[in-house]
């Protein structure tokens, strides 16, 4: 009964010692991610003891990353992806074409043949899906105007990496490898149009048809009563789409689940699946980061520490800093740039798929392979302590780098209100930071009084659509007292936070009593432990979410049933 237990061998193994290793790196105040990658070097190949099955294990966090960008998908709109479309589309390739560069010149030093030169470059260009997602989320940023370029970004090199997939077996012939197309160049525009066109093909029907088709049949599950069927229905879902896109249209399993994700968001029960979805995800993400661990050969860094090194040194800081000077040149906030940058800094998946194919086709060494993944280990490494390193690098630049404050604001009509503003609109008015959702609910209500508003917001498009309106509004963060100061926080009546971000919360309080003193200071808070906070450094009232929402439950619940009463 007992005779081939290797799958759930891998999964106990790999979760219980993730599970020890990952408490040990939390109790010692580092990531629990790091934690997960040393249990994988442990059950690998690379280390004395118990082996996992390698195979298996990559296929399981596969799962996990399809399970991930599912998640994402129900999260985004097609409109939140076309308003970044052109950072995102220009930047990536931008950016992919940088690190390939950096790459490739630095194995062509080596004395690599220029076909793995090629390669080595491409995956080092790619971000993993999984970390940056995860990076994101964890510090909430999946739903802010940074998480949109970021994912945007992660999305358009997810696709350059599936026409590259497709096309190096065609290039492998004039690279120098074992490609028996290489020659052909007839042979390989018919290869780029056909992967252009199933990849088009794919999108277009899962936007078209998808949208109506799948949240219809989620309904139909929904409505027979069943959890149990619900909970399957969303996985069969997710796993069935980013299948059959991979084998059919030869898109990855994370672009087919993020359009699955996508279709299934605009059904009423949308929240409802992301919730069923959310305890098998964190699982099999956890597996992915063993994965990475059981890849990695200790002894790397032994042999070949310098090429290490300047593996990592591409990863970290060359793709970093050319992602940080395009989104800087693209006029966004110093913010944007650095949370943008720092989440590319590392690569993971398919930077292991592309070199994996490279081999194969007699173009990249295996020495290639085992840089990739010790670069890929490290910078997954060093990426949570680059994210909590975000505010002490954004106040370092600004005060040592002139051409960075430059290059973030000087001439971007979009940071300055229009010479042709009413000044009367801005005395005594209220400064609303972050017009989504909530904030544009509020800013209709003081409007219908007769108040006058200015606005500060991070989305360009959202501040160009208020100025059409004739809105006052500027484009920045509203942590930056800069833009505080161009939307007049001096002769504002009130100033109103609507993003709960506490430490961003904490600056604009101390830059609005500082220019303004006696406003009235209006802050949404997470918790309330960050309402204490925010009041004892002068907030004037702190609205924190689920207890504003069960105290209008509560009082319509007790004036409706009075109502009846009578």
């Amino acid at each position: 009964m007992h005779h081939n237990v290797e799958l759930i061998t891998t999964i106990s193994v790999a979760l219980g010692l993730a599970l020890v290793l990952g408490f040990a790196a939390v109790r010692l105040r580092m990531p629990a991610l790091l934690g997960y990658m040393i249990a994988g070097v442990l059950i690998g190949p690379a280390t004395p003891g118990f082996v996992a099955d390698v195979e298996l294990s990559q296929q399981l966090a596969e799962i996990g990353v399809i399970l991930l960008m599912f998640g994402v998908g129900l999260h985004f709109s097609l409109s939140d992806l076309m308003a970044v479309r052109r950072i995102a589309i220009l930047g990536a390739l931008a950016q992919i074409l940088v690190a390939t560069v950096l790459g490739a010149s630095v194995a062509r030093w080596w004395g690599w043949e220029p076909g793995a030169s090629v390669v080595f470059g491409l995956a080092l260009s790619v971000a993993s899906t999984v970390v940056l997602l995860r990076g994101l989320e964890s510090r909430g940023l999946l739903d802010t105007l940074n998480g949109r370029i970021a994912v945007g970004w992660l999305i358009v090199e997810d696709l350059v990496m599936v026409f590259a997939l497709v096309v190096l077996p065609a290039l492998a012939g004039w690279l120098g490898g074992a490609g028996a197309s290489g020659g052909d160049s007839d042979n390989l525009l018919v290869t780029v149009g056909l992967t252009l066109g199933k990849v088009g093909i794919f999108i277009a029907l899962m936007l078209v048809g998808g949208g109506r088709f799948f949240p219809w049949l989620l309904w139909q599950v929904a409505r027979t009563g069943s959890r149990e069927l619900f909970t399957l229905g969303v996985i069969a879902i997710a796993m069935g789409i980013a299948y059959f896109s991979s084998v059919i249209f030869g898109v990855s399993f994370a672009l087919g689940a993020f359009f699955a994700g996508m279709v299934l968001r605009e059904s009423a029960l949308s929240h409802r699946a992301a919730e069923e979805s959310l305890p098998l995800r964190d699982a099999f993400a956890v597996l992915f980061f063993v994965s990475v661990g059981m890849l990695f050969d200790p002894a790397m860094l032994l042999q070949e520490p310098l090429r290490v090194m300047t593996v990592v040194a591409i990863i970290v800081f060359g793709k970093t800093i050319a992602a940080f000077l395009l989104v800087l040149l693209f006029r966004y906030p110093l913010n944007t740039a650095l949370t943008v940058s720092v989440s590319l800094a590392q690569i993971g998946e398919f930077s292991f798929i592309l070199a994996a194919l490279g081999i194969s086709l007699s173009l990249l060494p295996q020495e290639g392979l085992n840089l990739i993944v010790a670069g890929a280990l490290i910078s997954i490494a060093l990426n949570p302590l680059l994210f909590n390193l975000l505010e002490p690098m954004q106040r370092w630049i600004r005060v040592h780098s002139r051409l960075a404050r430059a290059m973030e604001r000087s001439t971007d009509p979009l940071a300055e209100l229009p010479m042709t503003t009413d000044l009367r609109s801005l005395t005594g008015h209220a400064l609303i930071v972050g017009y989504g959702d909530l904030g544009s609910r509020i800013g209709t209500q003081l409007r219908q009084t007769g108040m006058s508003i200015v606005v500060a917001d991070t989305h360009r498009e959202r501040v160009e659509a208020l100025r059409a309106e004739g809105i006052p509004a500027v484009c920045g963060d509203g942590a930056d007292e800069e833009v505080l100061i161009q939307a007049h926080v001096a002769r504002a009546r009130m100033l109103i936070v609507t993003v709960p971000d506490t430490l961003r919360s904490r600056k604009m309080l101390e830059t609005a009593k500082l220019l303004r003193p006696g406003i009235s200071i209006l802050v949404c808070a997470e918790s309330e432990e960050v309402e204490r906070l925010l009041l004892g450094e002068g907030a004037t009232a702190v609205f924190v979410g689920e207890r504003e929402l069960a105290l209008n439950m509560g009082r319509f619940a007790v004036e409706h049933l009075a109502g009846q009463d009578k």
